[in-house]
């Protein structure tokens, strides 16, 4: 399926109340796209390591993304309400999470057919489990995409690098 859109940054995503957010806002930065989930086993090293990257590089440029989805085991079934208060209040998330959203088959956010687009995985392009990753430029270009099992940390060096620092 063609699209016209070139960039991350031609896409609109809902917030977590609804709203809708022109991705155009994030023109500059780079960012750190993630589908996330309260009841994944990644959860607990995920979450708190997104959190220590967003503190640490959020002034020179960074911003996280996170996309809830209850496709892979049912692991985020609460409400955009629940979600928002679970990822601040134990996780102290302070980048924004947006509205819970399909990342795979007909109703996949489109944001997310772009990015799978981008950077196929391994097993093709479909994306496999929570956690996945999707490291954006300042242009908004996708240059990588890590496994779910990939550390958030782990990715320091390359972020570290599309934000030109030491």
């Amino acid at each position: 399926m063609a699209t016209s859109k070139k960039s991350v940054y031609d896409f609109t995503v809902k917030d977590a109340k609804g709203q809708e957010v022109e991705l155009s806002k994030y023109r500059g930065k780079v960012l750190l796209i993630v589908n996330v989930a309260s009841q994944c086993g990644f959860t607990n090293s995920n979450y708190p390591e997104l959190t220590t990257l967003y503190q640490k590089y959020k002034d020179q440029g960074l911003e996280i993304l996170g996309f809830p989805s209850n496709q892979f085991n049912g692991q985020e079934p609460g409400s955009n309400e629940e979600i928002q208060e679970f990822v601040c209040t134990r996780f102290k998330a302070e980048y924004p999470v947006f509205a819970k959203v399909d990342v795979n088959g007909k109703n996949a956010e489109p944001l997310y057919n772009f990015l799978k687009a981008s950077k196929g995985g391994i097993l093709g392009d479909s994306i496999k489990w929570n956690f996945t990753k999707f490291l954006v430029d300042r242009e908004g270009k996708v240059v990588e995409r890590y496994a779910p099992t990939t550390t958030p940390l782990s990715m320091e060096k390359d972020i570290k690098k599309l934000l030109g620092v030491a």
